[in-house]
């Protein structure tokens, strides 16, 4: 009598360890977070393992460009595994809301702590970290200016003087769309005519080669993004930071709408299998600790209000920013090209 009563409290047992482990298991297990990266990995991979450390969610990055993680996306469709987008400029965010990949979250925290002009209205993107388009002028040619203006550039005065991006950069297609906005089809046109006739040169490279062709006296003024610049004052290279160094930076348009600032920042994608853990490492990307090393390892500009800059940025001093709503600069993206194409930017 007795093994038959053994045998089934054993069974009862198993059983019951069998609930215990589907209640459990889910619990204990790692979830992760699959994400779609524009940035280089060491410019976002050490914020994310600070984010596993804290929470035991996972990570798993993919990085590639922009605009083929964006047609990436579109194609994988709902079989996708990423949870998260992170890519550069306002506009790229704009075009994948656009184009039904992200989707409305909820979160009191990305609200509260990133102001409503770097955000999205409906709650799609999020941006994460603040750079400003500037113009930098080599010290030894040029005399401090005051009360600068990005419509300025377009004067006679900087004749065969001005080194600039192509126009297929997206940041530059962005500070014509802010122009746009600001001032209408007709004079940006007018402007962008005026800008085109002042290049030194075809434009070619990045922001960091125009910064080195000004120091090696193939212009004088240049345009470029504050994080390119402050890197190469850190940058191991010799060379990028003598031609840093020599550069003096102008904050344009201090008199009236304020500089032209862009973001980096992040969406939920729309087939995120992860949702709520996703959410979480956005809340993450803008907390203190994740906004100030953002600042001093990538040298951008903290999306927080409440927080300053490392302390190459601070020592250019404080500027007005413009407060353009950054999904306006999506939403001229085309017109902005279309005019850039017709003044015979290249």
């Amino acid at each position: 009598m007795n093994k038959p009563i053994k045998r089934k409290h054993c069974l009862c047992a198993a059983a019951y360890f069998q609930l215990l482990l589907l209640i459990i298991l889910p619990c204990l297990s790692s979830a992760t977070v699959n994400i779609y990266s524009a940035r280089e990995e060491a410019l976002i991979k050490p914020v994310l393992d600070k984010f596993s450390q804290k929470t035991g969610i996972k990570t798993q990055l993919l990085t590639a460009s922009a605009d083929a993680l964006l047609e990436r996306l579109s194609l994988e469709g709902k079989d996708s595994p990423a949870d998260l987008i992170i890519t550069i400029d306002a506009g790229r965010l704009y075009r994948a809301k656009q184009s039904g990949l992200l989707q409305s979250i909820e979160s009191k925290t990305l609200e509260k702590t990133i102001p409503a002009q770097y955000r999205d209205s409906d709650m799609q993107w999020f941006g994460l970290s603040l750079r400003a388009r500037v113009i930098v002028v080599v010290k030894e040619k040029i005399s401090p200016i005051m009360n600068f203006r990005y419509e300025s550039l377009a004067d006679k005065q900087w004749h065969n003087r001005l080194c600039i991006r192509s126009s297929d950069n997206i940041y530059n297609q962005s500070l014509v769309a802010s122009m746009i906005h600001a001032n209408g089809e007709a004079k940006t046109f007018e402007w962008l005519k005026g800008l085109v006739q002042n290049f030194a040169r075809k434009p070619t490279g990045g922001d960091r080669d125009q910064i080195l062709a000004a120091h090696g006296g193939l212009c004088d003024v240049a345009v470029v993004n504050t994080y390119y610049l402050a890197g190469m004052f850190h940058s191991a290279n010799e060379a990028q930071q003598t031609a840093a160094q020599s550069m003096q930076v102008i904050w344009p348009n201090q008199q009236d709408r304020g500089t032209h600032v862009n973001v980096s920042g992040a969406g939920v994608t729309r087939v995120a299998k992860n949702k709520q853990d996703a959410i979480k490492l956005l809340e993450f990307l803008v907390s203190k600790e994740a906004q100030n090393w953002y600042s001093d390892a990538n040298n951008e500009y903290p999306v927080r209000t409440d927080l300053k800059p490392n302390a190459t940025l601070t020592s250019w001093g404080e500027f007005k920013a413009d407060t353009l709503p950054l999904n306006q600069l999506g939403k001229l993206n085309a017109d902005a090209v279309k005019l850039m194409d017709k003044a015979g930017w290249q």
